[in-house]
């Protein structure tokens, strides 16, 4: 009998005959051909690949991936994908969402799903407007911001979608961005191989309502100065020629010049592990842009290991057949307190 072999999956095969249906130029290009590249690397067959979006431009995903996929409602991704991963532990689900389906109708289903702690991997696409609606001001979208929503700005204070997160205790938490492939792939691989739920955000370019929001951070004469890649056990360095670092001041981060009498030994190393330096970390989105002003983090912030939703639930479930045997739903519709009404 001859062997069947399985040729290995490539990117070609993540990919559907469906057109493409983003603006020319949308950062949404970038993020999809990046998930189909990492997608034959993680080990899992397209069948038991499920993506799972809500409304919004990113939203339009799953029809651009060749897995099990659903277009769900707005800000209910979430939900849907707690659901089937309770109901199906062993598919890799992904959460593909924005800034307005998951931080504002979706706001509370994103957190209670990120302090459940399913294994389930959010990719968080952030640019900072409503795109598929024609331009209204998000959840992220900066003050003052003058919008379609928003004709004499925008009064309200933006959420810092990682600070959220860290807040709903989340396992993992990091950030990369639409331009920067390799440094995406790696972050989505990162977010994978996590066990609980994976955070991504992905600073993502709408050409069309929200030009150039990140391009501090994406072009290359100023992405040096304004980005800071966080390295595992390595300090936190940046800058065009890599003379820059930041220290801990007490609980205060500051710019040394390495230059001018600045010491590596002095430097604040990055400890993935370390849950009150990531929440230092994360607020550096805050600080504002001035002479000696600290650059924006790319990288993980965070993880860490907790027990999986799916998990403990299934646990009990065994836990109370053994010990109990099989339900009784009648019983358990009729509760233990019962009123006779005459």
């Amino acid at each position: 009998m001859s062997q069947v072999t399985t040729a290995p999956l490539t990117a070609k095969d993540f990919q559907t005959d469906q057109e493409v249906r983003w603006c020319p130029g949308c950062g949404d290009y970038s993020i999809l051909a990046q998930v189909q590249k990492v997608m034959p690397s993680i080990g899992v067959p397209r069948e038991n690949i499920v993506i799972i979006s809500g409304i919004g431009c990113s939203s339009r995903f799953p029809y651009y991936m060749n897995t099990y996929g659903m277009h769900s409602i707005h800000g209910r991704a979430t939900a849907i994908a707690s659901g089937l991963k309770a109901s199906r532990p062993e598919l890799s689900v992904w959460v593909v969402t924005g800034d307005g389906d998951s931080l504002s109708i979706g706001g509370n289903h994103t957190i209670h799903l990120i302090r459940r702690n399913f294994d389930i991997n959010i990719l968080l696409f952030n640019n900072q407007i409503y795109g598929l609606t024609k331009g209204q001001y998000s959840p992220t979208s900066e003050e003052h911001k003058i919008t379609k929503s928003t004709p004499f700005g925008s009064i309200d204070h933006p959420f810092n979608p990682l600070a959220l997160a860290m807040g709903a205790d989340a396992t993992f938490v990091a950030r990369s961005m639409d331009r920067d492939t390799k440094h995406l792939q790696e972050m989505l691989t990162r977010a994978n191989n996590h066990k609980g739920a994976s955070f991504l955000e992905i600073y993502q370019n709408c050409n069309i309502f929200n030009d150039g929001a990140f391009e501090i951070f994406t072009e290359k004469g100023t992405k040096p100065e304004e980005t800071l890649f966080l390295e595992n056990g390595k300090p936190l360095i940046f800058g065009a020629n890599k003379n820059k670092g930041i220290k801990l001041d007490g609980f205060t981060p500051v710019v040394v010049d390495l230059e001018n009498g600045g010491s590596v030994d002095e430097l604040w190393v990055h400890d993935e592990r370390d849950f009150y330096k990531a929440q230092i970390l994360v607020r550096l989105f805050d600080n504002p842009r001035k002479d000696g002003h600290l650059p924006r983090p790319f990288g993980v912030f965070y993880e860490t290991e907790r027990a999986c939703y799916e998990d403990v639930m299934q646990m009990q479930i065994e836990e109370v057949q053994a010990t109990k045997g099989k339900g009784n739903l009648d019983k358990l519709l009729k509760g233990n307190e019962n009123w006779v009404i005459k």
